[in-house]
């Protein structure tokens, strides 16, 4: 249905499909039925808003209930789910409505008038001052799905970004939007948002009416009169559901199809050559395979043999290091789109949020098997964890994503911002606003149990494997937030061990400036704020920062940041913290790669080549001298801060 060779567009023109032509594995132009050619679409219809908020608000409370590990903040109640079971999360099997949505007639005919075959379905509840972080949805489930939402309840406040956009979708409209780029939700008013979400992979209507949709900021040829479906009287409209949405073995064209699509978003680098013919060589020999047993269960050893052999040879070739444009880890997605999918053998979706994070129960909802689980996650044992800290824009990402190729070593895979902000009483929003700032006291029991299980539950390792509960298992983790942190990790990882990184002041304000310039980086919605939104860590006396100039925002946030790091960091035995430079780790990437793998007493097998690939957070080509740009207005201010200078080049040994 997509491909390389033939395009047919929409009559809007933001909706692609292809015809797919290969007879080798060709990545230009590799596109997505999903990928839309804009974040946003609009739809030619409205619904009634207050008619669906009758719906949503007759169910009981107890029908709610948080979305994930990951975000406060955020619940849902089950629409459509595999065999219309209300608690499943499961992403494959036989999709039926659950008795919330039966009980909810016009939902039913709203679904039905979109004239789609509808999987996941879900009402969302944002609260007030919450947020849906950037992510990007790479679970295989979403690959050929589109995200539709209705909004039900939403104000002004409520703001949706999408790759470089963002909307205020109005109650009763209908949109859909590409989610294969970084998309986050933020709620900064007081007003919960309540909205109806459901995955679909089209329909024959629902393709005419996405043909004459409309995207903001884009000319549209005729007047927009969205039309009204009001909810009809008698009749119950009945809308089709999916019951196919997984291989049992998945066919040599669907798996070279979706190899095709990630090639062409890889960003280019020297690796992806080697690469993409060993993914020739793995195509090949899957379709060989599949020639002789298909589906047949005989084949299943055979078919994992080839699957085993192939993860092991990428990971050789440096796979793991190899980034996407949307700023996905292309090792990530390939993971999750074939090599774990191409013979699943069970449902491996189960039970995971849409960034495929664990979801949070209640203890007292657990199934047996699931609270034996968490039993196994309560007596795993994370020996002497390594933390990365440093201020935002320091180089964390490219160190920490070259750390993370280390044969031992297991991460989240990203930052760690909602598994600790998550937690009830860790959020700045919780906490006035002060800052990102925790120290000990903050570590109560409850609160280190659940900051170590949530950990456990999401690490995995360079290869995507999750580790064995029952041993000793070592982890890195980087968050910058995590510079003002360093007395709270230590009473929640008594061992725990610091790299502090070290760069340039000039390079790492120049970088902040730009950053917060993107937007890329908002974090906070703060009361009473004068000036841009707030982005990275959220520094003690940012309230005087208020009005400031961007450049003594920054530069007072650096320096704030890096006092703190350091008096927390001086106060630690030296054995539990040493330090790196950025140009040296540069300079010489391969040898400072092993000298913190020796320092943090675990094994190092990877080659690196002199010129490291771009971290998934770089904005522009990276350049030594980038911060001249804003020269006038950095150096300045940071030469009243040459003491906090000194101090962090004389802890790093220049």
């Amino acid at each position: 249905m997509r491909g390389s060779e033939h395009m047919l567009h929409e009559p809007c023109g933001i909706c692609q499909y292809h015809v797919t032509r290969c007879g080798q594995l060709r990545t230009h132009e590799a596109e997505t039925v999903m990928k839309l050619q804009v974040p946003f679409i609009q739809l030619p219809v409205m619904f009634d808003a207050a008619a669906l908020l009758r719906e949503a608000t007759a169910f009981d409370e107890s029908a709610w209930r948080p979305r994930s590990a990951h975000e406060a903040g955020n619940s849902a109640l089950t629409l459509i789910t595999t065999d219309g079971d209300p608690d499943s999360d499961a992403l494959t099997g036989d999709m039926r409505p659950t008795p919330w949505l039966e009980q909810s007639p016009y939902m039913m005919q709203v679904l039905s008038e979109l004239g789609a075959t509808w999987g996941r379905a879900r009402l969302m509840r944002l609260d007030g001052s919450a947020e849906v972080k950037a992510h990007v949805d790479v679970n295989y489930y979403w690959r050929e799905r589109m995200r539709v939402h209705i909004p039900i309840v939403t104000t002004p406040d409520v703001r949706f970004q999408c790759g470089d956009a963002e909307v205020n979708m109005k109650e009763g409209e209908c949109w859909i939007f590409d989610t294969w780029r970084q998309h986050r939700v933020l709620n900064s008013g007081h007003v919960q948002r309540i909205h109806l979400v459901a995955d679909t992979v089209g329909g024959e209507r629902f393709w005419d009416l996405l043909s004459e949709g409309r995207a903001p900021g884009k000319a549209y040829r005729g007047e927009w009169r969205p039309r009204m479906h009001p909810p009809a009287q008698g009749g119950t409209a009945y809308p089709d559901f999916e019951r196919v949405n997984a291989p049992a073995v998945m066919s040599p064209w669907e798996l070279r199809e979706h190899m095709v699509f990630l090639l062409g978003e890889c960003v280019p680098g020297p690796r992806l050559g080697p690469i993409q013919s060993a993914l020739l060589r793995f195509s090949r020999c899957w379709q060989a395979l599949w020639a002789r047993y298909g589906e047949d269960k005989a084949g299943r050893s055979r078919y994992q043999t080839l699957l085993d052999a192939t993860r092991k040879q990428l990971l050789g070739l440096g796979v793991e290091q190899i980034a996407l444009r949307n700023e996905v880890g292309f090792w990530h997605a390939l993971s999750w789109h074939v090599l774990d999918m191409a013979l699943p053998g069970v449902d491996i979706t189960a039970q995971r949020d849409v960034h495929g994070e664990p979801v949070i129960h209640a203890e007292s909802s657990l199934e047996p098997a699931e609270a034996a689980s968490r039993k196994v996650l309560s007596a795993a044992k994370l020996e002497c964890p390594v933390f990365v800290v440093s201020p935002p824009r320091s180089g964390s990402t490219l160190l920490f994503e070259t750390l993370a190729g280390a044969p031992d070593v297991y991460t989240i895979g990203d930052e760690s911002h909602q598994v600790i902000e998550g937690i009830d009483g860790l959020s700045p929003m919780q906490r006035n606003f002060d800052s990102n700032r925790l120290d000990s006291a903050d570590a109560t029991p409850v609160v280190v149990e659940m900051l170590q299980n949530r950990f456990l539950a999401a690490l995995r390792n360079r290869s995507g494997s999750a580790p064995d509960l029952l041993t000793s298992i070592r982890m890195l983790e980087k968050t910058p937030k995590n510079a003002l942190r360093i007395p709270f990790i230590k009473a929640v990882f008594p061992d725990a061990k610091f790299i502090f990184l070290h760069r340039d002041p000039r390079q790492v304000c120049g970088s902040m400036i730009d950053g917060w310039k993107s937007g890329r980086f908002q974090m906070y919605s703060l009361p009473d704020w004068k000036g841009p939104a707030w982005s990275f860590l959220l520094t003690p006396g940012w309230r005087e920062l208020s009005g400031q100039p961007l450049a003594e925002i920054v530069v007072r946030q650096w320096e704030t940041a890096m006092r703190l790091m350091l008096d927390d960091l001086e106060s630690l035995p030296p054995a539990d913290w040493t330090a790196v430079d950025y140009e040296r780790f540069l300079a010489n990437p391969q040898q400072e790669a092993m000298r913190l793998s020796r320092w943090a007493d675990w094994s190092w097998d990877c080659e690196l080549d002199d010129q490291l690939p771009l971290s998934r957070y770089t904005l522009t080509q990276p350049d030594p001298d980038k911060w001249r740009r804003h020269a006038a207005e950095i150096e300045p201010r940071l030469s009243q801060w040459r003491i906090t200078m000194e101090r962090a080049a004389s802890a790093a040994g220049l």
